[in-house]
Formats: structure tokens, sequence, C-alpha cells
């Protein structure tokens, strides 16, 4: 197989690769937005039962975090685009794997180390989420960036086609961790006198979304119109197939859709119930489907609000950060004001919740208005100066 030494750009891509692609930006500042919500909700208003449990959930309730499950499928895929977009300015391939593995293994420490401080106010646990798989992702692309673009197309279509057919291994032991690290549901592995670890997110169907993001990269080299028209009819197949699949309940997610006797209403919610951990077939068909949409048409918004998303996509870590030490310092002082003990709703067990305590999802959407707004003047401020600085950390943070 022959390797590929360097990256030559066409013209067409080199005047696309040249400056921030808006529809990206936009894109990835709507999903960020929408993310906060979710974190609002968990820190604010927990229930005692999954949002998703149709049995037992409201509509509001239900659709408050079904729309945050487009978030984290969305910004991997963005990071998959925007690795190939990073790719077509470097003047050798080494140069973009040598800065995926540092990307990477800087994105797994500050997961390990710094977020899961800031979200367990402490140590009990350690968290492998989103920013673990992106930096697994971006390390592992280190080496599948040298294989032909077709190849790792392949790659993405093997792993999210066919990984709803593996097993899940039960229960986790320290002897099968490492496979159920690549591709299990949610688990809690204990590591003796070290914290344990608390995995929500597995490598290997994660990696499958960033590979298809890769895969889609090119399309941003080509003039607007046929760009366009590649993203929308690629979204378009992605519903269809959802909804094919989904009505036959034949394959592509663990849990089937059923009529519920609630009504009419929350069948239709059994029917979007697909599985984010790991994302199965159904779940990255429905929320890819609609952010190639929203990315075929983003380009050209001049909306007040399309600004402002892009203002929050143009530095889509740095807000990460800011928002959940927000989120989390702000509810340890709610609760030690409105229940007399810091208490950490979010990971602490519904029996030690504080009896006076009561689920508000008003409560939550005022939250989250309120950090969204405060956040908006500090990335503001750090658009303008990675605009205006070229410091190599800059590209870490």
């Amino acid at each position: 197989m022959q390797v590929v030494a360097q990256l030559p750009a066409t013209p067409a891509q080199s005047r696309a690769t040249s400056a921030r692609v808006q529809a990206i930006d936009v894109v990835r500042g709507l999903v960020m937005v929408v993310m906060a919500l979710d974190h609002v909700r968990d820190f604010w208003s927990p229930t005692t039962f999954r949002p998703e449990d149709v049995a037992q959930t409201t509509g509001l309730l239900f659709l408050t975090r079904w729309v945050t499950h487009f978030c984290a499928p969305t910004f991997v895929f963005l990071s998959g685009i925007s690795i190939w977009l990073y790719a077509q300015k470097q003047p050798r391939l080494g140069a973009t794997s040598r800065f995926l593995v540092t990307r990477g293994l800087w994105l797994i420490a500050l997961e390990l180390c710094v977020i899961s401080l800031v979200l367990l106010w402490g140590y009990s646990m350690l968290l492998l989420q989103v920013i673990w798989v992106i930096g697994w992702g971006m390390v592992l692309l280190a080496g599948l960036v040298w294989l032909p673009r077709a190849v790792l197309a392949g790659v993405a279509a093997l792993i999210l086609l066919g990984h709803d057919a593996l097993p899940f291994i039960q229960p986790v032991t320290a002897a099968n961790a490492g496979w159920a690290l690549l591709h299990n549901n949610p688990f809690l592995l204990p590591l003796g006198k070290l914290p344990p670890l608390l995995v929500a997110y597995s490598v290997v169907p994660w990696l499958g979304v960033m590979l298809a993001g890769y895969a889609v990269g090119p399309w941003f080299g080509l003039a607007l119109p046929e760009r366009n028209r590649r993203l929308r009819w690629a979204g378009v197949a992605l519903l269809v197939l959802f909804v094919a699949l989904r009505a036959t309940n034949w394959y592509g997610d663990p849990v089937p859709w059923s009529v519920q006797p609630r009504g009419w209403g929350y069948t239709v919610l059994s029917f979007l119930n697909v599985t984010k951990y790991p994302p199965s077939l159904l779940f990255v068909c429905l929320t890819l489907g609609v952010a190639l949409l929203l990315l075929s048409v983003a380009e050209g918004a001049t909306s007040r609000l399309s600004r402002w998303l892009r203002t929050f996509g143009q530095v889509p870590f740095f807000y990460y950060l800011l928002h959940l030490g927000l989120i989390s310092a702000s509810a340890w002082l709610w609760s030690r004001v409105a229940f007399g003990q810091a208490i950490n709703l979010s990971f602490s067990p519904p029996p030690t919740w504080p009896q006076t305590y009561a689920p508000s999802l008003l409560r939550a959407y005022l939250v989250w208005l309120g950090v969204v707004l405060v956040l908006y003047w500090p990335c503001r401020w750090y658009q303008g100066y990675k605009q205006r600085h070229t410091h190599w950390w800059l590209s870490y943070l």
C-alpha cells in the first residue's frame, strides 16, 4: 500500500482552508450551547429516574434530555472534519500526526486530572467521557491518517454499521477491561487503592464518528453549492435510514421501540429514544443526519444569533472548561445556601438528597440561560486573543 507523505491541496481546497469555515463554527457553537443545558440539568435538577424512561418521564423532560443527544456525536464528527482541514495547512503529514498525538494525550490528561475534579468536587472517581474519547480518537487517527481516505471511510462505515452486532462485556473485570474500554456500555471499574474509573464513552464507536467526519472533510474544499448539496443529501439519506430501520426494530439499536400505554405521544418518544452509550447506528443516523442538514444551511447565516454561536464555536475547548467550572461552582454555592450543605446532586445517590430538594425544569432553564450569557464575554475576548496571536499553546486550548 502506498504511503502518502504529503497532503497537496487543490486551489479550491486552499481557498476553503485558508480561513475558518463558518458553518462548522456555527453548528459547533449551537451544540455547545445545548450541551450546557444537559450539564445544568444534571447539577441543578436531576431526577430519581432517567429522563429517557418513557414509563416515568414527561414530554418536556424527555425532550430536554433528548435534544442534548445531538451534542456529542456532532462535536466528535466536527472534530474529524477540523482535523482534515488542519492537515491541509501542514507541509507534511508527519506534522499532523505529531500534533494529533500531543493534543490527544493532553485531552486525556485533562479529562482525568481536571474535568473529573471539577465535576465530582474531588477524586472519588475518575470520569472517562467525551473529552477522553476525542483524545484517544486523535491519538489513533495520528496513525490512521497515513492510510488512503477511501480506506478510512470504509473503516468508519464498518465500525458504525457493525458494532451493534457485538455483545457487551458483563461483568467488566480487570481481566477484560481492555476490551470493554474499546466497546461496551457504561461501567465502573475498581482500581484497588486508586479511584475507580467510571467509563461512559467507549473508544471504538466514537472513533467511527470521528473517522466519518475526517472522510467528509474534503467536501469543505468544494464550491459552496456542491458542498451544501452533498451535505444535504447525506443528511437526508441518514434520516431515511434511521426511519426505515427504526420502524422495523430489525437492527441498529439494542432497545426496540414499542407502543406505550400512556398514549401515542409517548409512543413517538419511544420511537425517538435511541441509545447513546455506546452510540448505536440509529443514534448516529438520527444525530448526524440533522447535523449534516444544519451544516448545509449554516454557511450563509448572518443573524445576530449565528454570530453569537460562531463566537462559542471558535473557542470550543475554552468554552467547555469554563462552562463546566461555572455550572459546578454555582451548584456548590446554591446547594450550600439552599440546603445548608454543599451536595453534588449529579453524582450523589438519591437517598442522600436533601428532603427539601425537588427537581425543577424552570430552574434548570433559567440557570442555563444565565450560564450561556455569562460565558459569552470571556469567549468573545478569547476569540479575539486567538485571532491576534499565534502562540503555539493556543492550539491546545
